[in-house]
């Protein structure tokens, strides 16, 4: 079990974060959220990679709109996990990132984000020079931001049958780069990683997760 703590972005702003693993774990991470906010799943990911040896903080990116911020998995905690992201500036919530970053202390750190959040790593590899590998899981807007350049490694997970995220999109990702590691899943919708939510798939779940693993002991 992790705990809650403060952290403070570039420009004064304070937010409040998930922690959790040992203070000396041999590797740093970054989890980001998805539009639920930090919620009961986004702490339990957390968990996860702390019981695998990880140092983990994930910062609650709403706090810039509204603090305390955690939404059940339905059509109201869609329109108002929407509402709130659109509400914060994109680069704003890369200073938030960053301080999570920051936050882990000196050494390569790593990034891996789900839904939003997912999109929220492809920017912070292409736009900060924070993180030694990035991972996105079924990231809705990063086909809208193709023409980003990550500067570290990056890995992308999406499921075949997402109807948020078409297969054109991953293909188009896929042509413009052929460096980054991109997954596909049949039979895995979108938000396919959460067993809270109705499109979860326990073997495109399991099968991702080894691999993102995989990809963060290569580059961490």
């Amino acid at each position: 079990m992790g705990t809650t703590t403060t952290l403070t972005a570039s420009d004064g702003h304070t937010l409040s974060a998930y922690m959790a693993g040992a203070p000396d774990a041999p590797r740093a991470l970054v989890v980001m959220q998805e539009i639920f906010g930090v919620n009961h799943h986004i702490r339990a990911v957390c968990d996860g990679f702390a019981a695998d040896g990880y140092r983990v903080v994930a910062p609650a990116l709403f706090d810039r709109a509204e603090r305390d911020v955690e939404l059940a998995y339905d059509a109201q905690g869609v329109q108002t996990g929407l509402r709130l992201r659109a509400a914060i500036p994109a680069d704003r919530t890369l200073l938030d990132v960053v301080a999570a970053a920051d936050a882990l202390g000196g050494g390569k750190v790593g990034i891996i984000g789900y839904c939003w959040g997912g999109t929220v790593a492809w920017m912070a590899a292409a736009q900060t020079s924070a993180f030694a590998a990035a991972i996105g899981w079924y990231g809705g807007g990063i086909a809208a931001q193709n023409a980003l350049v990550p500067r570290c490694p990056v890995q992308l997970h999406f499921g075949e049958t997402d109807g948020s995220i078409p297969l054109s999109d991953i293909a188009a990702i896929r042509a413009a780069h052929p460096d980054v590691e991109i997954l596909t899943y049949p039979n895995a919708g979108h938000g396919f990683g959460c067993s809270e939510r109705d499109s979860f798939n326990a073997a495109a779940t399991q099968l991702a997760r080894i691999r993102s693993l995989a990809f963060l002991g290569r580059h961490l």
